[in-house]
């Protein structure tokens, strides 16, 4: 029998989606076969923590048919999991695969089948289509070349990470020289280049900068011509990674605070996803090592926030037990924006729970529901329906039944959460 949220679900599930976070590389935007799609970092990491050997992993030069064969020693200890569901119903839906079981006897027969819609050479348009899915926004270094993709459809955004946390690396910068044109040398020369990406990326159609941030980072001004930012600056430069705790600090909340006023100038929503510790775990697979931390406050981020009143900054938390302070801080703040359902708390419980507490309490036009965090195109078909789901029956019960809305106002609302606020925010149509 078809209930309300099945109905509701049926409606959401026809709205035309723009994903608004994702590590899609455009240049071959969806996977060339079942290994590539596998190794999405859940599926290893999962397998990992079940008892595969990382070794067995991540051994150089593995052929894709024998990586496939060995996850699935293992991959029958996760089928109790959403990220299990994730995979079969991409299988179900995009590959044509009949059954509701794939294991150690059939793998090979999915491996076949997988294979031969991804070597159609349609296969991307008809992802997106099946997936109703219009723009997805990638994840990009700041050096990327930005060329030989659509940028209409897979739309640029800068990520800042390096420039704020790894310039004691000199790899980064000498890209960030080589990228710019400017040799980094004093904090003008360091601003200027800044603004030479920024430059850049607006130029070829950014929506969006954005930075992962970890739980002991204060976002902090300084004068740039402070004589002390500038020996933080000269010392970085000298000593690197082995330069002392106070000049990389001081540096890094400058650079910091010099990429939200460039945000500022160039009306770039800035997005923020508070609370990963890196490597917390460095015996474990690629992508597999880094956790999130409870000691974490965003009143870290008042200072940041109070002083950029016209920069948006839509908020991811690593954490569900973060999400009521991101609530309140949406609650307020008028440039605080809750964006999607990140890594670990992108599951459905935690998911229903921080949705509830988000739609009840904020603007319904400061809400951005879900997106991927894909690395392949496949992935997002199964990720968004679960979040529809869990959206359709918020809205049935706390909204149709409870509040008496019509089932054409809460698809209203719901559609906004989907798709309309990511418009109006990052301003793509």
């Amino acid at each position: 029998m078809k209930t309300l949220a099945d109905s509701l679900f049926a409606e959401l599930d026809q709205v035309v989606l723009i994903d608004s976070h994702s590590h899609i590389n455009p240049h071959q935007p969806a996977s060339k076969d079942l290994a590539d799609l596998l190794g999405y970092h859940y599926y290893t990491e999962l397998a990992h923590s079940s008892g595969m050997l990382r070794s067995d992993i991540e051994e150089p030069n593995l052929e894709s048919r024998e990586k496939v064969r060995r996850l699935f020693g293992f991959l029958g200890h996760i089928d109790n999991t959403v990220q299990w569901s994730w995979f079969l119903e991409l299988a179900q839906e995009l590959f044509g695969f009949q059954g509701d079981v794939i294991n150690e006897s059939n793998w090979q027969d999915v491996y076949e089948l997988a294979l031969a819609r991804m070597n159609e050479s349609t296969w991307e348009e008809q992802v997106l289509k099946k997936s109703k899915v219009e723009k997805v926004f990638l994840t990009n270094d700041f050096d990327d070349p930005l060329e030989g993709f659509d940028t209409n459809r897979y739309i640029p955004c800068l990520r800042t990470d390096d420039l704020v946390f790894h310039l004691t690396n000199e790899t980064v910068q000498t890209r960030l020289s080589r990228s710019t044109g400017h040799a980094i040398d004093t904090t003008k020369s360091l601003r200027d280049s800044i603004g030479v990406l920024f430059e850049r990326f607006v130029s070829k159609q950014a929506r969006a900068c954005a930075i992962s941030l970890p739980p002991w980072f204060q976002p902090v001004k300084h004068n740039d011509s402070s004589p002390r930012l500038s020996e933080a600056l000269q010392q970085v430069l000298k000593a690197g990674i082995q330069a002392d705790d106070e000049s990389k600090r001081m540096l890094s909340e400058w650079v910091f605070w010099t990429i939200t006023e460039f945000a500022e100038h160039f009306k770039l929503p800035f997005d923020l996803m508070i609370g990963v510790n890196r490597k917390v775990y460095p015996n474990g697979v690629f992508q597999g090592q880094d956790l999130y931390d409870s000691r974490i406050s965003l009143i870290q981020y008042q200072e940041l926030l109070n002083a950029f009143p016209t920069v948006t900054f839509p908020i991811s938390v690593l954490a569900s037990v973060t999400n009521q302070e991101l609530v309140d801080y949406a609650w307020i703040f008028p440039n605080v924006v809750t964006h999607g359902h990140w890594w670990y708390s992108n599951t459905p419980n935690f998911i229903k729970h921080d949705l509830k507490a988000r739609i009840e309490a904020i603007p319904r036009n400061k809400q951005i529901g879900y997106y991927s965090d894909a690395y392949k195109l496949e992935f997002i078909l199964p990720k968004f329906r679960m979040y529809k789901r869990i959206l359709a029956t918020t809205l049935a019960e706390d909204f149709c039944v409870a509040r008496r809305w019509s089932e054409a106002r809460a698809v209203e609302l719901g559609s906004q959460i989907l798709r309309g606020n990511v418009e109006t925010i990052f301003k793509v149509h």
